[in-house]
């Protein structure tokens, strides 16, 4: 590998929306994440609903679905 060219690799700190902090790796500092192991729904067995910017009611509404 050349030198001088890479980022610095280093450890950061991972801050997730439920609160959830760790540490790792990475060449920025500081990272925030939505979902991690502690509150993600493969991981915990608990159906979470995550819409993003309104995309399930966009889906409904250009389809004419009714929620129930």
């Amino acid at each position: 590998m050349k030198e001088k060219i890479h980022p610095n690799y280093g450890p950061a700190i991972v801050t997730c929306a439920c609160g959830e902090t760790f540490e790792t790796g990475s060449t920025k500092k500081q990272l925030k994440v939505e979902l991690c192991s502690k509150c993600h729904p493969f991981f915990t067995g608990k159906q979470k609903f995550v819409d993003t910017g309104g995309r399930v009611d966009r889906f409904n509404r250009k389809y004419g679905l009714v929620n129930k």
